[in-house]
């Protein structure tokens, strides 16, 4: 039963990673980016995150939960994103999405080993943000308006390029 379980846990993962195959983002030109909504929420420390105090930073927004596949694909990648180039000014932002709250989120946070701010999100934040389903990336420009905005599993090259791109 564990080989065959295995197995499909690995194909799923081969399946999310061939979809993130699929056409490239690309940065949308500086003068048609539009504002990100603000918002201020608490973080699982307890420290009130607001998004507009990043402003300077290029942010990486991520829309997540514990039970989607192509999230816990993705939350690596923007772990090693955060450690790699927060000293040239990446801030990772997650939103969880999980109607549990920080009661299923904070155990997940230690396991996964995420050091980022994490804050729970709400139906009012999804609703300013278009999110119609996970994972959802965005990259924040350091002017604080959205340069790429990704529903799906990300290509990790592809969002790595425009990373630096945006930090240059």
């Amino acid at each position: 039963m564990k080989r065959l379980n295995l197995t499909i846990a690995t194909a799923c993962v081969a399946l999310l990673a061939a979809q993130t195959a699929s056409t490239p983002d690309v940065l949308t030109p500086q003068a048609q980016r539009k504002k990100a909504p603000d918002f201020t929420l608490t973080d699982a420390t307890g420290q009130r995150i607001t998004l507009s105090a990043f402003k300077g930073k290029v942010v990486l927004l991520d829309f997540w939960a514990t039970w989607c596949g192509g999230c816990k694909l993705e939350i690596p990648w923007y772990i090693e994103f955060q450690q790699k180039y927060q000293d040239k000014g990446l801030a990772v932002i997650g939103v969880s999405m999980d109607e549990e709250g920080m009661k299923i989120v904070k155990p997940f946070l230690a396991q996964k080993n995420i050091k980022y701010p994490v804050v729970i999100g709400n139906d009012g934040l999804a609703a300013q943000y278009n999110l119609t389903s996970m994972p959802m990336t965005l990259l924040i420009d350091r002017d604080g308006k959205i340069a790429v905005s990704h529903t799906g599993v990300v290509d990790k090259g592809n969002f790595e390029s425009h990373i630096q791109d945006l930090l240059k």
